[in-house]
């Protein structure tokens, strides 16, 4: 360990420390949303299931509750729901990563865990950071027991990539396929045009750069953390593209996160379907457990958005947490997502809810499940939201002073036939027709105690209260 790396270490350990001590006095910690212990979180890295547990790094900036230089914390567990924070993975302690351990993914093989990541490095200069100033080599480091890494190895040098691009190329995708190891990479073309790279490898050092494939037209001019996966026959490509035109019904985030079925080795931008419609979801990945579940977990937070809305919980000393783990499934052209299964052990059974209009009492966090029999219009909660349904739309509005700047959303369905409503103590998670249209916001009710009407004529259900998931520390 370098002496640079032990100084992190410490520090980091003293901000941690301070935080855990302070916790009964933050009311906005979340009970089952993973969250960084202090500071900062954004994109969820490196998921995998590997020797009996299941492993979620995620970028972390410790020092800064507004973001500031990147490291990769660590939580693993072996139920998705009781969870063990490891520690801080990967510190930006060497040459190639000095200016933050951005984005990666793992890729798991025979007794070994194998982290590929993008190490960020800013030249001193007058520069734009864009087209000159920066390097953005993608980086390799294993482990065998899934916390201890090895040494660091740059497997792409940022000379190494197509000169067409940008210096903003990052965010590795890796996996074995086909007799070899395939790798993706979001990048930006320097027409800002947003794509994705690909290479290929059969011994995880030397890489091939095959190709590339992005829109006919440019669809943002940033294609960041992408995915490719298959899913029930289908072949999937994930990506999040910055710089799309916002619209009223659609592509209402500054930023989108969304996924194309790929048709061969073509993408058309009419065919994006985004993963979430509400405020707060960007830059998810997903893997394949033991169970052969696709699970996708994306990162609850919407870069830039200062000056549209806010997260209250900077006075706590933390910012932003993960989404909960869902399962996706693929049907009739476009992918369902829905909490696992195993989310259910957190709840203790409170009420039941049928027939016409009626009105629920609610404290702390929940888990509402409804099954829409007639005439759905409205899900209020007091303080909190409403969810309505008229006319072939959906929309999600938050009252200004829960949603600290958070209005209105809405999604097209032709349908509402049931509703998941997971609310933590400072997010909710809303799935409609079991994940064919999601919403995820961060919203801050003035109490833990609110009252939930349901506007229906014809509906059952329950309201669970929800155990608080259990994090130890390492």
């Amino acid at each position: 360990m370098s002496v640079l790396t032990k100084v992190f270490v410490e520090e980091i350990r003293k901000i941690e420390e301070t935080q855990f001590s302070e916790i009964n006095r933050m009311p906005c910690r979340l009970t089952h949303h993973l969250m960084p212990p202090a500071g900062w979180l954004n994109d969820p890295n490196g998921l995998c299931y590997f020797k009996g547990k299941y492993h979620v790094f995620f970028q972390y900036s410790p020092f800064e509750v507004k973001g500031g230089l990147k490291f990769w914390g660590h939580y693993s567990s072996k139920d998705l729901v009781n969870w063990n924070y490891e520690g801080t993975a990967l510190y930006p302690d060497s040459p190639m990563d000095c200016h933050g351990v951005y984005s990666g993914s793992a890729l798991t093989k025979e007794d070994e865990l194998h982290l590929f990541y993008t190490g960020n490095v800013k030249l001193d200069g007058d520069y734009d950071y864009i087209n000159n100033g920066r390097l953005t080599s993608t980086l390799h480091v294993k482990s065998e027991d899934g916390v201890n890494f090895g040494i660091k190895e740059e497997v792409i040098s940022s000379q190494d990539y197509p000169e067409e691009y940008t210096c903003h190329i990052r965010d590795p995708k890796v996996w074995e396929g086909q007799e070899k190891y395939h790798m993706v990479l979001g990048g930006r073309k320097k027409n800002d045009q947003g794509a994705v790279l690909f290479y290929s490898s059969e011994d995880l050092k030397n890489w091939n750069f095959d190709g590339q494939l992005t829109t006919e037209e440019p669809f943002g001019y940033m294609w960041e953390c992408p995915d490719i996966f298959e899913l029930d026959g289908q072949k999937i490509l994930s990506v999040s593209p910055q710089g799309v035109k916002r619209e009223k019904y659609r592509h209402q985030n500054i930023y989108l996160s969304g996924y194309f079925v790929m048709k061969g080795n073509q993408v058309k931008a009419e065919e994006f379907r985004e993963w979430d419609m509400g405020f707060d979801f960007y830059a998810p990945q997903t893997f394949q457990d033991e169970k052969g579940r696709r699970i996708l977990i994306g990162w609850m937070g919407m870069p830039d958005a200062d000056n549209e809305y806010k997260n209250l919980t900077l006075e706590e000393g933390w910012q932003h947490c993960l989404t909960v783990p869902r399962e996706l499934k693929y049907c009739d052209g476009k992918i369902y997502q829905y909490p696992v299964e195993e989310l259910m052990n957190l709840r203790r059974w409170e009420k039941k809810l049928w027939n016409k209009d009626c009105e629920a009492e609610t404290e702390g966090a929940f888990d509402l499940e409804l099954k829409i029999k007639e005439g759905f219009s409205k899900v209020i909660l007091t303080d909190a939201f409403s969810l309505e349904w008229k006319d072939g739309l959906v929309t999600l509005t938050m009252d200004q002073e829960a949603g600290a700047g958070r209005g209105v959303r809405h999604a097209r369905i032709e349908s509402v036939r049931e509703i998941r409503i997971l609310a933590d103590t400072s997010a909710v998670e809303i799935y409609i027709n079991q994940g064919e249209v999601v919403f995820s916001s961060r919203f801050y009710g003035k109490a833990l105690k609110h009252r939930l009407k349901i506007m229906a004529e014809a509906f059952q259900g329950g309201i669970w209260s929800l155990e608080k998931m259990k994090i130890t520390k390492a």
